[in-house]
């Protein structure tokens, strides 16, 4: 096995080291998953749950030495990592409490002479991969339903925030969970891509980018599965022209700048009509000065590092290039004093003047950055809107909600919000259009992407 060191945006040091599993390692988790599996899908409903909800309670009962560890791992403020395991245990709590429903089998009309319904059968070994983001929120979306519904469950985490895999795996132990039904791998790219490949796999969830996404699938070539993909966004935000201003400018902000711009949901560009303009962007600029950018450890922080400098360099590159061709950058980067070139420190910045012939304003930036334009109705607004080849999340701020709904069917994403943003209602299906990827999780239609539909026909003697 080699070893592999997790670096902290922190201060740069070496905070975690591990050992990356071989081919072997891969081997013997699949040898173990698949009985695994089928004793596990052969327990009642009712035991599955009562296992995995000690799972979660398990993870909630470490929830403070876990929001220490994420911030450690990829640099969002402490003050702020809490909220991560309450959105986890909420999500998980909610799957679990609907799974009954859900899982049920269903009976057209009766037909004289035969029985007939359909079952939700699980698929059986699913690998979850999964991004350091959110590292607890992106992977509960598809352990927890995958789990319920009777599959064994193989993780591979990011490098960046390995010690998540390790925190539900002891999870995993405390509740008992019987052997091979959830296992951990730590793995590089290529024996990712053998994992995957491998015909004991029987389904796939992964969050990430395009690319990687196009990859992987690349490694499923030779065989059907299912393969769940929450891959890019780039999502917009309307401010109407009968939006409530300070409302708008006090989500906007947040859903723009909070885990440092590191959101797939983050808003990363905004249309304002052009009657609120003016007092939008002057209003949006006072409250991102008044950020604090620093150690994410220190309790007045609410903007941490990057997760690396080399993707804070990448933002950095964009607000350049996005000036050159004549955007402005209206907040001063020296009132940030953490902020510093070289660093993952950086410091929020919004961009005006700015049009679709900019990268900022059409390829993810995934950091601190929005770019703010002027608009002059709601049909130009919705055409800016799709005006991209992402499509996770889009928001509408009004007062009118029937102008919502008009527009919202007109918005080309997989979720339309009113009036908020950057959030995930575990009732509703979370799930992209375009390249932002392909499949469902959460909601009871998530449950349908963790099984598979089998029909029972019999013909009944008399």
């Amino acid at each position: 096995m080699s070893h592999i060191k997790t670096i902290t945006p922190i201060d740069g040091s070496v905070y975690y080291t591990f050992e990356q599993h071989s081919l072997p390692d891969i081997e013997k988790a699949l040898k173990l998953a698949r009985p695994a599996y089928l004793d596990w899908s052969n327990l009642a409903l009712s035991e599955r749950i009562k296992y995995v909800s000690d799972f979660v309670d398990a993870i909630e009962a470490d929830k403070n030495e876990i929001a220490e560890e994420i911030t450690w791992q990829m640099g969002r403020p402490l003050s702020q990592s809490p909220w991560e395991i309450n959105g986890f245990v909420e999500r998980a709590r909610f799957m679990i409490d609907i799974a009954e429903d859900a899982l049920s089998p269903h009976k057209p009309e009766a037909k004289d002479g035969f029985e007939r319904w359909i079952e939700n059968v699980p698929l059986g070994v699913i690998a979850v991969l999964s991004p350091w983001n959110y590292p607890f929120l992106t992977s509960v979306n598809a352990i927890v339903p995958a789990l319920v519904a009777g599959n064994s469950v193989i993780l591979k985490h990011s490098g960046q925030t390995p010690l998540v895999a390790e925190r539900y795996l002891k999870a995993a132990k405390t509740a008992g969970l019987p052997e091979g039904v959830f296992q951990i791998l730590h793995l590089n790219h290529a024996n990712t891509a053998v994992l995957i490949a491998d015909k004991a796999v029987d389904g796939v969830f992964f969050t990430g980018s395009v690319e990687a996404g196009v990859a992987l699938q690349k490694s499923l070539n030779d065989k059907f599965i299912p393969c769940g993909l929450e891959l890019g966004g780039k999502d917009p935000a309307y401010v109407r022209a009968d939006a409530d201003l300070d409302y708008a400018i006090n989500n906007l902000v947040d859903g723009s700048f909070f885990n440092s711009g590191q959101s797939c949901c983050g808003i990363e560009r905004i249309y304002v009509h052009e009657n609120l303009y003016n007092k939008f962007v002057a209003g949006f600029a006072d409250l991102t000065n008044k950020y604090v950018l620093g150690n994410p450890l220190d309790s007045a922080t609410n903007i941490g590092p990057m997760v690396k400098t080399s993707a804070a360099n990448y933002v950095r590159q964009q607000i350049e290039d996005a000036v050159k061709q004549g955007a402005s950058a209206i907040i001063n980067e020296s009132l940030f004093k953490a902020s510093e070139k070289g660093t993952p420190y950086l410091a929020p910045q919004v961009l005006i003047d700015v049009d679709h012939s900019m990268e900022v304003m059409t390829e993810e930036s995934f950091g601190p950055v929005v770019g703010i334009m002027k608009v002059s109705d709601d049909k130009e607004a919705v055409r800016l809107m799709n005006d991209s080849k992402y499509g996770l999340t889009a928001s509408i701020w009004t007062e009118d909600e029937s102008k919502a709904r008009e527009l919202g069917r007109q918005v080309e994403t997989g979720t339309l919000f009113m009036n908020r943003c950057d959030y995930l209602d575990p009732a509703l299906a979370w799930t992209g259009v375009k390249n932002t990827g392909r499949g469902i999780t959460l909601s009871t239609l998530g449950y349908q992407q963790v099984t598979h539909a089998k029909s029972f026909h019999l013909k009944i003697k008399k």
